[in-house]
């Protein structure tokens, strides 16, 4: 099974062989628990659940409790699913995946969430035009225009693009580069930006869209 919970460190450079610099996202990844398999008979889908970021039991409510003292696990704060095909289970409740289930060179999928920007207009949350500046214009310059139509049909259509709330939202980078793999320290190196804040939550899967080779 091949898929980590990890969190975002922080961005820095490596030189390759060549001497090329690479700019890479560190993210601490794991070690994972396995706390529940689900199964078609029993849950309707298959999928693994994995538990990362031991803490105080105190922190939990006793229902988590519950559920992670069933296979003898410690407090985990983070819960996640990765899907994956019927049959495919590979590891049992209660086993540990660390990070060198990945490898130098493999392509891979992170899933994170994204800086929250706040409240935004038009102009910085979909990359519109500003109105001009000259024809007696006071205070229509950054404005996002006509939202209409006239008397058909009469309304604002959904998913007219406006202001509001920018980011803070589930973003997935696909078909990033493993560049470095340190299993000792739990560290892998992803070559560019991985969504998210420093210490942001992000999920490292196989890309679903890498050249086979």
């Amino acid at each position: 099974m091949k898929g980590m919970i990890g969190k975002k460190v922080g961005m820095t450079q490596i030189f390759d062989e060549q001497g090329n610099v690479i700019p890479v996202t560190v993210i601490q990844a794991g070690p994972c628990h396995v706390t529940q398999i689900r199964s078609k008979d029993k849950d309707g889908y298959v999928a693994i659940q994995l538990g990362y970021w031991e803490t105080k039991p105190q922190r939990l409510t006793q229902g988590q409790l519950g559920h992670l003292k069933r296979n003898n696990l410690p407090a985990l704060r983070v819960l996640r699913e990765f899907r994956i095909k019927e049959g495919d289970a590979d590891v049992a409740e209660g086993d540990q995946i660390k990070v060198d289930v990945f490898n130098k060179g493999e392509r891979v999928d992170v899933i994170g969430t994204s800086k929250g920007r706040g409240f935004a207009g038009a102009i910085k949350r979909h990359g519109f035009n500003r109105q001009p500046k000259t024809h007696g214009q006071s205070d229509r310059e950054r404005a996002p225009g006509s939202i209409g139509q006239r008397s058909f049909p009469g309304r604002t259509l959904k998913g007219q693009r406006m202001a509001g709330h920018m980011g803070n939202e589930r973003v997935t980078t696909q078909n990033l580069e493993v560049v470095l793999v340190d299993a000792e320290r739990n560290l892998l190196a992803i070559r560019g930006s991985v969504p998210g804040h420093k210490n942001g939550i992000v999920m490292i899967k196989p890309s679903v869209k890498a050249r086979k080779k």
